[in-house]
């Protein structure tokens, strides 16, 4: 099932087609505003402004910090022009409620935060990391939140990250197709957020969206996987223009990969964007890594 659905920036591969829409804010006339340039990257543009990437990622929301493009408009704060000119002011200390981890080969950030029982976005946004499916071996990551590499305190979970407020009004304006996924979610044992981040890389809950390899609707269906979930898991053919099918089959894929692949989202995910076939003989693929880092964010952000 894998797609050839992929655009280079920055040295990294990411999907094109089947995201939400575009979730760039308007500008206000008081803030100063750039246009991003080819090649440029949410880190560089942080660096030369002398503004965080945080900030850059609240003021445009940004669902995904690795998906800037060129030609973009984005806002870098009222006091980013003075700032610029400003030296650099020495970064903060790490706070002392936090670990160090050396990032082994192999690694992502997915089983780095499990160990030490925090979220993805906290990992995120310590590190300021533009692109969270891009770690390398030997890279130092601040743990926040974490003395060592045990078992997390009993204290409280680290909120979740708020939606940003362009992409909560898109969401909102398409609540119909999102409590179809619920339901069928809820139908087949599949968590609901889980569900919801899939639907919403793949196609941004859109039924109306075909893609280049022919993936049709809200879950992306291409016809030979539509017609081989219809046989062999819900003994009825799938009409993949139906939004109602489209999504129960969809989610029946997902239920049948996390029994397959024992909960482990990671291969459930690449098993949904290459292929069980190819999983199952080599693994994750490189390109599908920001597919899957974009999807588990996505499901933080639909309270997963």
């Amino acid at each position: 099932m894998q797609r050839p659905r992929f655009l280079a920036i920055a040295g990294a591969i990411i999907t094109t087609v089947a995201i939400g829409p575009v979730l760039g804010a308007t500008a206000l006339a008081a803030d100063p505003t750039i246009v991003v340039e080819p090649g440029d990257t949410l880190t560089g543009i942080a660096k030369r402004h002398n503004v965080s990437i945080t900030r850059l990622v609240e003021l445009n929301a940004i669902a995904n910090p690795s998906r800037i493009y060129a030609g973009q408009t984005l806002r870098i704060g009222v006091d980013a022009a003075s700032a610029a000119s400003a030296p650099a002011a020495p970064a903060a200390p790490a706070p002392a409620a936090a670990a160090v981890h050396v990032v082994q080969r192999g690694e992502n950030l997915t089983t780095i935060a499990r160990h030490y029982g925090v979220s993805i976005s906290a990992i995120v946004a310590a590190n300021s990391l533009a692109n969270p499916s891009r770690i390398f071996g030997g890279q130092q990551l601040t743990i926040p939140g974490a003395s060592a590499p045990a078992a997390p305190a009993p204290v409280a979970a680290p909120a979740a990250p708020a939606m940003p407020a362009s992409m909560a009004a898109v969401v909102a304006s398409r609540s119909a197709v999102r409590q179809v996924i619920v339901e069928e979610a809820a139908r087949y044992g599949v968590p609901a957020a889980f569900a919801l981040a899939v639907a919403w890389q793949e196609s941004g809950w859109q039924q109306g969206v075909v893609s280049s390899a022919g993936a049709v609707g809200v879950m992306q269906l291409v016809p030979a996987t539509a017609a081989w979930v219809g046989e062999s898991m819900l003994g009825v053919p799938v009409n993949m223009h139906d939004t109602r099918e489209n999504v129960r089959a969809g989610v029946r894929l997902l239920s049948h990969y996390l029994v397959r692949y024992a909960g482990n989202k990671d291969l459930v995910l690449a098993a949904y964007y290459q292929g069980q076939r190819a999983v199952d003989r080599h693994g994750i693929y490189p390109v599908s890594r920001p597919y899957i880092a974009s999807i588990l964010v996505l499901e933080s952000l639909f309270g997963g």
